[in-house]
């Protein structure tokens, strides 16, 4: 059974960072490409985040370029998230999630509250 579970949300001031985490089990991890995807209070899912494989192609939504970086390491299974510089507007539930066997996987999320 693919297992996607995340991990290091919380609660920060404006300017702050934190690290994100996705544990991926149940399936072969480095042979995937991985997306993180967030949701804000009472608005839509948004992709801010895709890395492919290897790592060796990444992208980023606009409103996140320049201030997060995604990462994988294929040895531990786990997908990161670098958020820097967060903004008020950064504030929402994020997932991880991928596609297998043409089945959309995500995890059950982790809240990101930017807040002063």
């Amino acid at each position: 059974e693919v297992q996607l579970v995340e991990s290091g949300g919380g609660l920060v001031q404006p300017g702050g960072s934190l690290r994100l985490s996705c544990a991926g089990s149940g399936f072969t991890f480095s042979n995937y490409g991985m997306n993180w995807v967030r949701q804000a209070p009472g608005k839509g899912l948004e992709r801010v985040s895709t890395i492919n494989y290897n790592g060796g192609y990444t992208w980023y939504a606009d409103s996140v370029k320049g201030r997060f970086t995604i990462s994988r390491d294929n040895a531990k299974n786990t997908l990161y998230l670098q958020m820097n510089s967060l903004k008020t507007e950064d504030t929402a539930v994020y997932y991880c999630n991928t596609l297998v066997g043409g089945a959309n996987k995500e995890g059950q999320g982790t809240q990101v509250t930017v807040s002063s």
